[in-house]
């Protein structure tokens, strides 16, 4: 069971690795990648369904940070104790496995909900490649930041044994 205490840290924390990887986001452009505003994304998702666009970049960018910090809890309630290494080895090894899920499940399926189809690792796409590294980036950056994070705050992945 994670403890109040936790919980909050860890929110703190997933919030702070969400703004990370947001700011990675947007400066890989100055290196020739795409930079991905994951919250604009979000935004026109929400709208597709509607005659009128009823959400603002508001929500989007609300959902964008909801899911940086559902990423931190589930790191810290199901993984951080069953992947091996330090701080740095675990945050590039969750970085990763978050730019596998959201380039095979995730994006495939919020960019068919939006109306347009980015396909699965962004083969849809005006390039590919690119996305696809730019999201790695992203990711990486944003598991550093959150195992770094973690691991000041004094949050220790949950014993599922009990």
């Amino acid at each position: 069971m994670m403890s109040s205490s936790t919980f909050w840290r860890t929110v703190i924390c997933g919030l702070i690795a969400t703004f990370v990887m947001t700011m990675f986001s947007f400066l890989q452009a100055g290196i020739g990648l795409p930079a991905i505003d994951l919250g604009h994304i979000l935004k026109e998702s929400f709208n597709y369904v509607h005659a009128d666009e009823p959400y603002s970049l508001i929500w989007g960018n609300a959902a964008y940070n909801v899911g940086g910090v559902l990423m931190a809890l589930i790191w810290v309630s199901f993984l951080q104790n069953r992947i091996p290494g330090n701080w740095i080895i675990q945050g590039i090894v969750y970085g990763i496995t978050i730019s596998i899920v959201v380039g095979l499940i995730i994006a495939p399926i919020v960019s068919l909900a939006a109306g347009d189809s980015f396909g699965i690792f962004y083969m849809d796409t005006w390039a590919p490649g690119l996305i696809l590294l730019s999201g790695l980036v992203m990711h990486i950056g944003y598991g550093i930041s959150l195992a770094l994070c973690l691991k000041v705050a004094g949050v220790n992945g949950l014993d599922i044994a009990q």
